[in-house]
């Protein structure tokens, strides 16, 4: 189902039109004015699943710039009036930090909001960035376009939705054209280009940057992704093969990528190591498992059924055994404890309430459970950390039904009655030291 569209004000009068949907770390995103319309991507079968697979794991925020989509045609005379509308969206939404996301050109005015607001972007993410119209790169299709545009503007539209798709995406490379015909004209699309560029804001930008750049992409070079990478202070380029399509948010190529940053990050920013440690806790991780099997199955509203299931078993576990449920995306839960003998009390409890509903159940519900203690780092009310890491890294070892933990923990769990078989040990990704995991017996 589409998202509803919402709409609010900006301080020189323009009205945007914006939506949310998903749940979880919040995602704003900036994307190419041309190809914005926050109704009519819903209406594309490709750009819809990509949002509802990053929605599935994250709140997503999306809004048409002033001149393009459902927002007031005020095309915008410089990047100042673009932040403008980011500043609105913001502002009614009242956004804690958030992770900010630059599409294609779309990404000057995401960096010139960086640049200005560095205490309200957690995260930078620049995909394919081209930061002014003139950093496309001068190819013969390029332009070729460009000269087609100016006498036949549906033609145009067709034949760039052939290059961004492929001419044998047939009906799917048909309803994009309609989407960026609706997005915005050709004179304003041209008049939009003398929006002045966002090399200025660059060396400015504070908060921790990604550039993730297709190697083979055909709307700008890999070339321009270099050199961007290299203005902005400390930033990293992350290169992914293929060309990509309109958006890449919900490739997990591109959504391990930016898990994978925030964890270095977290690890290794100064900002993480001024933040509050958290004392001595305990982290489970609970992954419930087919899940994706399981919602192409029975479908979007027969899955959310089934998941909806999962997590009130899941919260009623954590409410009885003291544990603060830190966050969730539907099919897994990340908790913390101040007792390792209530997290581990809790982790048995779980798997005990999911094979007591599974023996009436019609769709059984397995879930594979990690654990591991130390001090987190606590901040804006998430846990960040190698003790963190390492307990999603064990969760991913164990099968349906397991519990797995780590050595130190199994230590700490001496003498209170639980029963443990020794698995051998295990090198996590990102670890220097392998791990020797226990498996905690749980059945009668």
């Amino acid at each position: 189902m589409e998202p509803d569209v919402r709409y609010c004000t900006t301080a020189d009068g323009v009205r945007i039109t914006y939506t949310v949907t998903g749940s979880g770390p919040v995602h704003v995103h900036m994307v190419d004015p041309l190809v914005s319309h926050v109704r009519l991507e819903w209406s594309h079968p490709v750009s819809k699943r990509i949002a509802e697979e990053a929605a599935r794991h994250n709140t997503l925020v999306h809004f048409d710039l002033r001149g393009s989509g459902l927002s007031e045609r005020v095309l915008p005379t410089s990047l100042e009036a673009c932040v403008l509308d980011i500043e609105a969206v913001v502002d009614r939404l009242q956004l804690e930090p958030f992770i900010l996301f630059g599409h294609f050109v779309g990404a000057r005015v995401g960096i010139s909001f960086a640049a200005q607001h560095p205490d309200q972007v957690r995260m930078l993410i620049l995909l394919n960035a081209s930061i002014t119209f003139p950093d496309l790169p001068p190819t013969a299709p390029h332009l070729a376009l460009r000269a087609l545009a100016d006498y036949d503007w549906e033609t145009y539209t067709e034949v760039l939705a052939g290059l961004y798709w492929g001419w044998a995406a047939g009906e799917q490379r048909t309803q994009y054209a309609k989407v960026l015909r609706a997005s915005m004209t050709w004179d304003d699309t041209r008049r939009g280009r003398d929006v002045p560029a966002a090399h200025t804001f660059l060396s400015q930008i504070t908060a921790p940057t990604l550039v993730v750049h297709h190697q083979e992409t055909n709307i700008t070079s890999l070339e321009l992704g270099r050199r961007l990478a290299a203005q902005v202070p400390d930033a990293r380029l992350v290169t992914l093969e293929g060309t990509a399509l309109v958006s890449a948010i919900g490739d997990p190529r591109m959504r391990a990528a930016v898990e994978e940053f925030e964890r270095m990050w977290s690890m290794q920013s100064p900002e993480a190591n001024l933040a509050r440690s958290s004392g001595v806790r305990t982290v489970l991780f609970s992954d419930l498992v087919g899940h994706t099997e399981m919602m192409r199955r029975l479908g979007d509203a027969g899955g959310r059924e089934v998941l909806r299931e999962h997590e009130r078993i899941t919260r009623e576990a954590i409410g009885r055994h003291g544990g603060a449920e830190i966050k969730t995306d539907g099919d897994s839960f990340m908790v913390s404890f101040g007792s390792v003998a209530a997290a581990m009390e809790c982790a048995i409890g779980l798997q005990q309430a999911f094979a007591s509903r599974n023996e009436t159940g019609v769709e059984p519900l397995r879930v594979r459970i990690g654990l591991n203690a130390g001090e987190p780092i606590e901040e804006a009310g998430d846990l960040f950390g190698e003790a963190v890491i390492l307990a999603a890294r064990i969760a991913a070892q164990a099968g349906e039904g397991e519990i797995f933990i780590a050595e130190p923990v199994r230590h700490l769990l001496a003498g209170k009655g639980f029963v443990f078989a020794d698995r051998g040990e295990f090198l996590p990704k990102g670890f220097e030291d392998a791990v020797r995991l226990f498996e905690v017996r749980w059945r009668p």
